[in-house]
């Protein structure tokens, strides 16, 4: 018997409720005190097409998707014959009843429940839609869990539709489940059993970045929807007379940018957010704010390209783009978080900067990262301070002589020049996008076009010495060192456990800051590692290439992945075995 280390996974047609009920699971799964992590799959269409959601559940903390699948809820035959292959020995699989399944087409060591959904759903007048919660309900007797908890998450998950919702929903979930209680034995490998420790929430990296961004004090969010980043709309939408933020679906992405440039002008906390396609749209006004010196946040979250590429899947291949976004030389700091946690933290570090540094921030995310939900104990929503960065203050502005412009843009020693705002008295000077003198005055003069490249140039070097150094994590005396940025983290840590256990002695060098670049820290990691790899979701090597240009050394190994999907401890751990084994 198997307590408390299962990975779940429902598959169907789209319309058929797989995101819905898989949510409610891991809900579920959570208020039991279990850590949970989810991955969803569908394909970009408007409607049909395969949809799955896979849920793993342990009772220690957990990090990213494996491979293995220990229950499978098949809302079609086509979910059977494409996952088939995930089944471990003594899994099993809740179907419906009516479809053919042929013996040859399944191993012997898996287990079939099939269900009557229709049946089941003329039986209790329910709707047709509802044979997912008919599923959900089996799923929740085979494993043996709490179905009180289930009914409890299904009604918060349908309060608002009424109580004949919630009541119809919470039926087709008990008729599921007394089925599998009547009709099968108790004898199911894998089981679930409550832990207490309830109160963590489970977000994905999209929820993450909204809340870092409200406790940051964003009052302004102006987006045009485009996967992954549609749900940071959604979510700042939801939140706009709570917080008393000002939320705007802009006719496009360039309206996005410019208006947040706007906003950011004025003296407010303003973000936008967008994939890559929408990003080259945005990429004059990222321009232009670097010019204007406006803080801005702007996050951009990858999916394959190029193009429209694969819209609903996952890639890191915007490395490079986002480091060279753009005309010009300006300041471009680029965060990228690996997780829930670090996207709540990351993301009111990057307001910090923007403010501080008077500068657009990137915070570089991913669709892996965007729209997996994981399991996290609640944030510490007092640990980063706001800093608002320099404004002028009443001495300087009284030095200001009543017939010119304020020196916004005045030479300093660290680059950074103190802010006005509209209506400031004296305060007032020229945003232009063209080069500029101290008052913002449009100059081609050699001398001023040099002084202001200069003093934009300087922020960064303030920055690079202020920024939280990458820590190495692992066994000392590694025989390979793993450097990665990104969504990548989970799957290395899980593939860490893995490498361990095997006896393979390994650490990690995560690189939160893409720009500007912890150099002298990788440098010394590489210098001094046995083997060196580096993990990344794209062709071409990307981040190993920006490795190698910061520092003039190479990897010893690049591990790529450009299929769409996420990488597997699994993937990890063989390919790292690989180079222990030969080199």
């Amino acid at each position: 018997m198997v307590i408390n280390r299962l990975t779940w996974k429902i598959g169907g047609k789209a319309g058929e409720g797989i995101m819905a009920t898989g949510m409610i699971f891991s809900q579920s799964c959570c208020r039991g005190g279990l850590h949970v992590y989810d991955i969803s799959e569908y394909p970009s269409l408007i409607k049909g097409g395969h949809n799955n959601l896979q849920v793993r559940v342990e009772d220690q903390e957990i990090f990213s998707q494996l491979k293995s699948v220990n229950i499978l809820i098949a809302l079609n035959k086509e979910t059977i014959l494409l996952h088939k292959g995930e089944l471990v020995n003594g899994a099993g699989i809740i179907y419906d009843s009516s479809e053919a399944i042929e013996p040859k087409e399944i191993n012997d060591n898996i287990r079939l429940y099939p269900i009557p959904f229709n049946n089941i759903i003329k039986e209790i007048g329910a709707q047709v839609i509802m044979k997912n919660n008919v599923a959900l309900g089996a799923s929740i007797a085979l494993i043996d869990y709490d179905f009180g908890i289930v009914e409890e998450v299904i009604k918060d998950n349908f309060k608002r539709k009424g109580d004949k919702v919630i009541n119809e929903n919470t039926k087709a979930a008990r008729a599921g489940y007394d089925y599998i209680k009547n009709n099968f034995k108790n004898d199911f490998e894998y089981k679930l059993e409550t832990i207490g420790k309830p109160g963590r929430m489970i977000l994905t990296g999209n929820d993450a970045i909204c809340m870092g961004a409200i406790n940051a004090g964003c009052k302004f969010y102006a987006a045009y929807p485009m996967t992954p980043a549609s749900s940071i709309l959604h979510f700042m939408a939801a939140q706009e007379r709570r917080f008393n933020i000002v939320v705007k679906h802009t006719e496009d992405e360039i309206s996005a940018i410019n208006m947040a440039i706007g906003a950011g002008f004025t003296g407010v906390r303003a973000m936008t957010g967008t994939s890559g396609g929408g990003f080259c749209l945005m990429t004059e006004g990222y321009g232009l704010a670097g010019m204007l010196e406006v803080p801005v946040v702007i996050i951009l979250s990858m999916r394959p390209g190029p193009s429209t590429g694969m819209p609903t899947w996952s890639e890191q291949g915007d490395l490079k783009f986002a480091l060279n976004a753009s005309q010009g030389d300006f300041p471009r700091p680029i965060v990228v978080p690996g997780d829930v946690e670090e996207s709540f933290y990351l993301t009111q570090v990057a307001f910090n900067i923007a403010e501080k540094y008077q500068t657009p921030v990137i915070v570089l995310s991913d669709k892996n990262l965007a729209e997996s939900h994981k399991s996290t104990d609640k944030f510490d929503t007092k640990r980063i301070t706001i800093d608002r960065g320099s404004y002028a203050s009443p001495t300087d502005l009284a030095a200001s002589p009543e017939t010119s412009f304020f020196k916004r843009y005045k030479y300093t020693e660290n680059g950074i020049s103190p802010r006005t705002i509209p209506g400031m008295k004296k305060g007032i000077y020229t945003a232009s996008s063209d080069e500029h003198d101290e008052e913002g005055n449009i100059r081609e003069d050699i001398d001023v076009r040099i002084k202001m490249v200069q003093k934009r140039a300087r922020k960064m070097d303030i920055l690079a010495k202020e920024i939280k150094q990458p820590e190495l994590v692992g066994s000392h005396d590694a025989e390979v060192t793993i450097i990665a940025t990104g969504s990548t983290k989970g799957p290395i840590k899980e593939a860490m456990i893995l490498l361990e256990k095997e006896g393979v002695r390994v650490n990690f060098l995560q690189v939160v800051y893409l720009n500007p670049f912890p150099s002298e820290k990788v440098s010394e990691v590489l210098g001094s590692a046995k083997k060196t790899v580096v993990v990344e979701n794209n062709f071409s090597g990307q981040f190993a290439d920006i490795i190698r240009e910061r520092t003039g050394k190479d990897v010893d190994k690049r591990i790529l992945k450009y299929d769409g999907r996420p990488f597997y401890p699994e993937d990890i751990f063989t390919e790292v075995k690989e180079v222990v084994t030969h080199g």
